[in-house]
């Protein structure tokens, strides 16, 4: 983990209240796809914990979704202002089981985590399908991101309006190796009944520190409590206990 501070050299609306902003900064303890950071807002006691869209020559790229008071301060500013960002955050996913054709899930703002993750696993020659799920078409964004990477792209819905009608889980194509999701529960509930492989999962939830000291995030596994913002974000499918 690593503090430092980030110039805003990118804050762009992609929907009506997704946001992509690019940090010029030290990005060395950004190593592994899926990690977060964790950024400080002027006034606001608890840092706001974004995930890792992308990271190049020293730029690191957001996407957030402007849900409350911190991320419409965040939606506010100005190319030029500098954020107190830590970085190098979590555990990020593991390449390695990916085999030759990974199939990548992402719900909503759980889709950012998954474009460098892209990158990297078609860049080790892996033949990448994406699947973006999104309520209606006006709130599809990355699209044609994941698209230039080369990356099969499958767009779902939940009104229909574009792609397939429905959720992830009905897009689904009979022919990967291994998965990778990020999303919100109710979502990483469906993926994990619906997969027939093996995968990694990356868990959305509030945390306090950020860090693994408050213990505010863990989560049940079969190894025992594990805190999302330390011993996850990401866990593996097999190890996860789902309750209730």
């Amino acid at each position: 983990m690593k503090q430092g501070f980030f110039e805003i050299i990118e804050n762009t609306a992609l929907t009506a209240s997704v946001y992509r902003m690019r940090l010029a900064g030290d990005t060395s303890d950004i190593t592994a796809s899926g990690q977060f950071v964790n950024i400080a807002l002027s006034g606001k006691f608890l840092r706001r914990p974004i995930s890792v869209c992308d990271v190049e020559d020293g730029v690191l790229t957001i996407i957030y979704k402007v849900v409350g008071a911190g991320t419409a301060q965040m939606a506010a500013m100005a190319v030029g202002e500098k954020l107190d960002v830590l970085t190098g955050l979590g555990n990020g996913y593991d390449l390695a089981p990916a085999g030759d054709r990974p199939l990548l899930l992402g719900g909503g703002v759980g889709v950012p985590p998954l474009y460098n993750l892209a990158k990297r696993l078609i860049a080790a020659g892996k033949e990448v399908t994406v699947i973006l799920g999104f309520n209606k078409a006006d709130e599809v964004f990355y699209r044609d991101e994941f698209a230039a990477l080369g990356a099969n792209v499958i767009v779902a819905t939940a009104d229909g309006s574009m792609g397939v009608k429905g959720f992830v889980t009905d897009a689904l194509p009979t022919d990967y190796t291994y998965f990778y999701t990020c999303g919100p529960e109710p979502m990483l509930r469906a993926v994990w009944r619906a997969t027939k492989t093996s995968g990694q999962m990356s868990f959305e939830e509030r945390m306090g520190c950020g860090f693994g000291a408050c213990m505010g995030c863990s989560c049940k596994t079969l190894t025992g409590n594990k805190r999302i913002c330390r011993e996850g974000p990401v866990m593996r499918k097999e190890e996860i206990v789902w309750e209730g």
